[in-house]
């Protein structure tokens, strides 16, 4: 099968190894493994793709395996705000936490010439999954203000 080509707005806090993400996934109707994905399903490639709009906080730890949720209430506007947060308290050198709503908590720490974070993410629904922590080895503070010009960027 052909693989299915995602974009729309992501922001990645961390590296490869560990790291939370929240992002925005669209998925274009017209791609080919998108119409025979839907084909297989027996859904319309619209169907198959859903609204498109819909933000996700994704997360893989060093140890164990990553997961997401879905977070359908979250606007462009609330990622946004998290992402100006993010650039200030970054600009400031000093140890600070950022939320993005009750599910996301990012706690940094300066470390060289970046910071380390722990994240704590709270799924919107209890019965889901319990609070988890992941901890985000040091990424570079001119990395993420890159990535967040990036992310900003897509929002617009």
């Amino acid at each position: 099968m052909n693989p299915i080509a995602v974009s729309g707005p992501e922001l990645v806090i961390g590296t490869g190894a560990a790291y939370v993400a929240l992002v925005r996934p669209q998925i274009d109707p017209a791609d080919p493994g998108v119409r025979l994905a839907a084909e297989q399903a027996g859904v319309t490639p619209e169907e198959f793709v859903g609204p498109g709009d819909v933000w996700a906080v994704v997360w893989e730890p060093e140890e164990g395996e990553g997961d997401g949720f879905e977070l359908p209430g979250l606007r462009d506007a609330e990622a946004e705000h998290f992402s100006e947060q993010l650039v200030t308290a970054l600009g400031s050198g000093e140890p600070f936490t950022v939320e993005a709503g009750a599910v996301l908590r990012l706690d940094a720490r300066p470390v060289g010439d970046g910071y380390a974070f722990s994240a704590q993410v709270t799924p919107p629904e209890p019965e889901e999954a319990d609070v988890l922590s992941v901890e985000i080895p040091p990424v570079p503070t001119l990395a993420l203000l890159t990535d967040l010009e990036a992310f900003r960027g897509s929002l617009a």
